[in-house]
């Protein structure tokens, strides 16, 4: 028999504040957390702009001695998991045995990396870390959240480009709802915007080369040219709800669908049919129950590049059909977050449920000329207060990976 499971508790460090209440107040005003970039000097690169975190200090969620060997990721990543577990009340509830930890990054330590290579380069390889693959391995976020909070249950990461974090979520839903953990942390982070990350972004195309905030991440606008880097966690607690009930924990959702698929088409560009998207939101909206007429939110992948915004209005409409498509409820809040790769499944996710939560749907801003091949209702610039019925959260990456995720108000 399957479990219901639901989600007890939440945590996010974004570029537009650094928890739930800070993120949300940021998303349902407009907020955007988009500037110039200044972690390098950017004279050589033509991208200008990124989304960056703000007055984040490790210290303020971790002991010196673990911000000294972890990477900025695996920073962020136990920042909110430490966040969703105090507002869970989760702790020392469960056998340890049974708590799972699914954590996503789509790159793990590049910061990590890029350091300990100049070093090498410049001073030899014994000024090399002793701790530089542990900071650089993409599992160790997940690895350092088990160790913080004795989770002794599986603890895996999702490492599926700008999925990761979807993925993530996913594979903690039917962990628990298949009965092999009874509650997961679970969510994604990154922090790539490090020279050679914009870098190749930037020469693949990926990244904007606007210079006015305002005008650079433009999901679904006829003027958009690529997405703008950002960074981030996101943590949410799923649980068992027979468990969460008995110990009378506060629920926000239901997570009740998750769908995940393969474009098995190119290592970057989707599917022009846009085939494999659609496919992963039938099959979170058939486990979720979903009936026509329903009043549904998406929070889209909504990059702000060509393809990608093209070819998830195809997704949409080809999963919904034209005529319930055309009455959903779309937003993108990379408008507002930039882009936070593996961490982005996870803090949309959180956007879905807060939406469900509060009444509000959050908007796609700066959406002032839209383009005619993205034809529905992206939510243009202004929240809006409408209770939805069911929430989805698409997240697309390279490689091919589609996920979305299903949530209900309980």
């Amino acid at each position: 028999m399957e479990r219901r499971v639901v989600v007890t508790g939440l945590g996010a460090i974004t570029p537009i504040g650094n928890s739930v209440d800070a993120a949300w107040d940021s998303m349902i005003n407009g907020r955007c957390g988009i500037g110039e970039i200044t972690y390098f000097d950017t004279s050589d690169y033509k991208a200008k702009l990124d989304a960056e975190v703000k007055d984040f200090n490790a210290r303020d969620w971790m002991e010196k001695s673990d911000t000294l060997r972890s990477d900025r990721n695996a920073q962020f990543a136990v920042a909110s998991a430490v966040q969703a577990v105090a507002d869970s009340g989760i702790e020392g509830t469960l056998d340890p045995a049974r708590f799972a930890v699914y954590f996503g990054s789509g790159i793990g330590g590049i910061q990590t990396f890029t350091a300990e290579m100049d070093k090498l380069r410049s001073r030899g390889p014994g000024r090399v870390s002793p701790y530089f693959v542990p900071m650089m391995i993409a599992n160790m976020a997940a690895g350092m959240i088990a160790i913080r909070f004795n989770c002794q249950n599986a603890a895996l990461p999702a490492v599926t480009a700008c999925a990761s974090g979807s993925n993530a979520i996913g594979e903690a839903l039917r962990a628990i709802r298949h009965g092999y953990a009874d509650a997961a942390i679970t969510g994604g982070t990154e922090a790539a915007i490090t020279e050679p990350g914009v870098a190749g972004f930037v020469n693949m195309q990926a990244l904007t080369t606007a210079t006015d905030p305002a005008a650079a991440s433009l999901p679904f606008d006829r003027r958009r040219a690529g997405f703008v880097i950002g960074e981030g966690a996101g943590a949410l607690i799923l649980e068992e709800y027979e468990h969460a009930v008995r110990r009378g924990a506060r629920i926000y959702a239901e997570i009740c669908g998750y769908g995940s698929t393969c474009d098995a088409y190119h290592i970057t560009a989707p599917r022009p049919d846009a085939d494999g998207g659609r496919r992963a939101m039938v099959e979170a909206m058939q486990e979720a129950g979903y009936r026509p007429g329903e009043i549904v939110y998406i929070n889209a992948h909504g990059t702000g590049t060509p393809l990608n915004d093209k070819g998830e209005t195809l997704a949409i409409k080809g999963a919904l059909g034209e005529e319930e498509a055309r009455k959903a409820l779309i937003s993108s809040t990379k408008s507002m977050t930039g882009h936070m790769l593996g961490a982005a499944g996870a803090i949309e996710a959180i956007a879905c449920i807060k939406a469900l939560d509060t009444g509000i749907i959050p908007p796609t801003i700066n959406l002032l000329e839209p383009d005619p091949d993205c034809d529905l209702d992206y939510v243009p610039n202004t929240a809006r207060s409408v209770k939805a019925d069911l929430a989805l959260s698409n997240s697309l990456g390279f490689g091919g990976h589609n996920a979305c995720l299903a949530f209900r108000r309980i």
